[in-house]
């Protein structure tokens, strides 16, 4: 690959009939354009969870992904009610997802772990009462 390939995704808030659509169609064109199987599923788990906060917490949101020799990028934007406290939405295990969400197998509070886990870079940025930002970036190759 030998420039830049962009992809962008609209996602609709507890539409979780949808949810997994762009992750899986992410986690597609990297591997028809050749990355690591490594590669792919950590950019594959980085998209899903994108993704899912979005469908848990926001009205709607759009997933855009660069993809380069260099970087695999994926940024977030939302339209929900915000993070109060991102230091804590960071920790393992915390959620606001409410019960209902929860039932249904989602919000145990392992977004944000996962992104970091999987990432090389991960930054989040909210202001509450209008949305959530997140950017995270894969180095291709070697993992620093």
């Amino acid at each position: 690959m030998s420039e830049e390939l962009v992809m962008e995704y609209a996602v609709k808030g507890l539409d979780f009939g949808a949810l997994g659509e762009a992750s899986a169609s992410i986690k597609r064109t990297l591997q028809h354009v050749g990355m690591e199987a490594a590669l792919v599923r950590r950019a594959a788990v980085c998209a899903f969870e994108v993704e899912t906060n979005i469908v848990i917490h926001a009205e709607k949101g759009i997933v855009r992904v660069r993809i380069t020799p260099e970087w695999i990028r994926i940024e977030a934007e939302d339209e929900g009610p915000g993070i109060p406290d991102i230091e804590l939405a960071m920790q393992e295990g915390y959620s606001t997802a409410p019960p209902y969400i929860r039932e249904m197998g989602f919000g145990a509070g392992m977004g944000f772990a996962n992104m970091r886990r999987c990432a090389d870079e991960l930054q989040v940025t909210s202001e509450v009462g209008k949305g959530t930002k997140v950017h995270l970036a894969i180095k291709v190759g070697e993992r620093p």
